[in-house]
């Protein structure tokens, strides 16, 4: 069983936020499950991951030193997914490559910030194997 249920990103603008996390998350075998006013909700074969209109009505903001990271079958994935997020209208905030900092052998990754400013990563070899 793993640990987290799901995660949950606040967006202001869910419709565009769907579309952008539809075309970079497709690249690592993710989809998009179900959405609705207010939702769209991603994962392999249950939602793990959702994009979120805030409940209390309130803006929508990025964390700093928070950040998703969504596990790749492999290296070219990892590279991929960094291509189409850049593509979708991501910035980088770390290029594809081995992470030698991580407590994990040979770790490749990178890292994006989406257009609503939330980092995440793309990670091949982490914490997820």
């Amino acid at each position: 069983m793993t640990t987290i249920d799901h995660l949950s990103l606040g967006v202001p603008d869910v419709p565009a936020a769907q579309e952008f996390y539809t075309g970079f998350l497709a690249t690592l075998g993710i989809n998009c499950l179900a959405s609705g006013v207010g939702f769209a909700a991603f994962g392999r074969d249950r939602v793990a991951f959702l994009l979120l209109s805030p409940f209390d009505g309130g803006p929508a903001s990025d964390g700093n030193g928070a950040h998703v990271a969504f596990a790749a079958p492999s290296r070219e994935a990892v590279s991929a997914g960094h291509a189409a997020g850049l593509a979708a209208g991501a910035t980088d905030e770390g290029a594809p490559g081995v992470r030698k900092a991580y407590p994990m052998p040979d770790v490749f990754a990178a890292y994006l910030r989406d257009p609503w400013g939330n980092k995440l990563e793309i990670v091949h070899g982490g914490f997820s194997g």
